[in-house]
């Protein structure tokens, strides 16, 4: 059978961002409360919230449970107005306040470059160029642009990594 190749026109969205994202179960306890949060967050994109023209489901691994998504936004603002809107979900606030036997994480990928990433509880301590996060963090702040860097916070098993390119 031939292949029927496609590829991304990259004018269409010059401001794309690109998060991949998931919840892995860490305990027992952790396997109902990704059970739990799941028709949340599939409520938060089957509206199809502006600026989001493509959402994907990712079951990342089946043992140990980890599950996800993987997102693409048309540029960081309207991802910002989404996550500030009443649709988003409030499982982030909720998780940060007791995991739930859980661990989540989020990566960002900006087509203008700079990449952001936010590891909880997830055991990322172990890859190299991460460090806890430091004081004046804000965890809805979901991205870095190039040039610029934002003030991390000290949350229990949170990190950050910070790529950015100079401009």
């Amino acid at each position: 059978m031939r292949v029927h190749s496609t590829a991304v026109d990259p004018d269409a969205y010059p401001d794309l961002v690109m998060i991949p994202l998931g919840t892995r179960v860490r305990t027992p306890r952790g396997m109902l409360r990704l059970l739990g949060v799941g028709p949340k967050l599939s409520r938060s994109h089957t509206d199809r919230p502006d600026g989001l023209p493509r959402h994907e489901d990712i079951v990342w691994s089946m043992f140990p449970p980890h599950w996800g998504a993987r997102q693409y936004w048309r540029d960081p603002d309207s991802m910002e107005r989404w996550t500030r809107s009443p649709a988003a979900p409030a499982v982030v606030g909720e998780f940060l306040r007791d995991s739930g036997g859980t661990g989540f994480w989020h990566e960002a990928y900006f087509r203008r470059g700079g990449i952001d990433a936010v590891y909880d509880d997830v055991g990322a301590d172990r890859a190299g160029g991460i460090r806890p996060a430091g004081a004046g963090a804000r965890p809805d702040v979901l991205h870095s642009r190039p040039g610029t860097r934002h003030s991390t916070s000290r949350t229990a098993g949170y990190y950050r990594i910070e790529l950015l390119q100079n401009e």
